[in-house]
């Protein structure tokens, strides 16, 4: 029995689980998909007419969403220190302005979504104009950074499918060194997996578009629909979070 109970416990998967729960970023991805489930079957009950448990799901999105603020207030100042690197490093231009751009609108974002929290938590007291202002501008900087992150892994994603094919022509062409032939493939390898990346991240973006527009009024969408976005993006999120864990066990 106590065989068993160790083979379960330090089970590889159950280390990768706690390795992943211990990043903050582990943590957001974790709670974000519970809060937009909650969200979801929050809708759904409430659309069968079941209030009580609607009112029990609705309540865990709440609360997680408040949580979620709470873990996110030194962000802003990631954002902006990811804004000057950016501006530090040699790149493509337009990529170069679209991930400052991005950068900066995401410390725009979670710079009013911290004040959204103080004023739920009552440490500041904001009118209801006020907080409604507040929150509005919040989802204005998200929507405006999910926008330039599209462009970005448009403009990201041409550019490794050109070097992709430049690369593949290269590689099929007479034969080389041994050395530099492993170079190239090397180099393939690379450049397959940071396109992935940039795939994935466009497929989050393009999903995670609709909840700052649809907060805005900008696009109509029920709560349910919102939920399954939601959740969608935070598994993928949390699936490239979970990788990046695995490399470098």
């Amino acid at each position: 029995m106590a065989t068993i109970a160790s083979q379960v416990i330090f089970h590889p998967i159950v280390s990768q689980g706690l390795k992943f729960g211990g990043t903050t970023l582990g943590r957001d991805k974790t709670y974000r998909a519970v809060q937009y489930l909650a969200r979801f079957l929050g809708w759904y009950y409430l659309s069968r007419g079941d209030k009580l448990d609607a009112a029990r799901w609705n309540s865990l999105k709440a609360h997680l969403a408040l949580a979620r603020k709470l873990m996110r207030l030194g962000k802003p100042m990631e954002h902006l220190q990811a804004a000057l690197k950016a501006s530090l490093t040699i790149a493509p231009p337009a990529e170069q302005i679209t991930t400052i751009g991005r950068q900066l609108c995401y410390f725009g974002y979670l710079a009013y979504d911290a004040i959204v929290w103080a004023n739920a938590v009552k440490l500041v007291n904001l009118s209801s104009d006020n907080a409604g202002k507040v929150s509005k501008r919040s989802y204005r900087f998200w929507l405006a950074g999910i926008t330039f992150s599209i462009v970005n892994g448009i403009l990201k994603h041409g550019r490794l499918s050109k070097e992709y094919h430049r690369l593949r022509v290269s590689a099929n062409q007479s034969e080389k060194p041994l050395g530099q032939e492993a170079d190239i493939q090397a180099r393939l390898g690379l450049n397959k997996t940071a396109r992935d990346a940039a795939r994935r991240q466009f497929i989050i973006d393009m999903l995670d578009l609709w909840l700052p527009a649809a907060a805005l009024d900008i696009v109509q969408a029920n709560e349910g629909v919102l939920g399954i976005l939601g959740f969608i993006t935070s598994v993928l999120a949390g699936m490239t979070q979970w990788e990046a864990i695995t490399t470098k066990v």
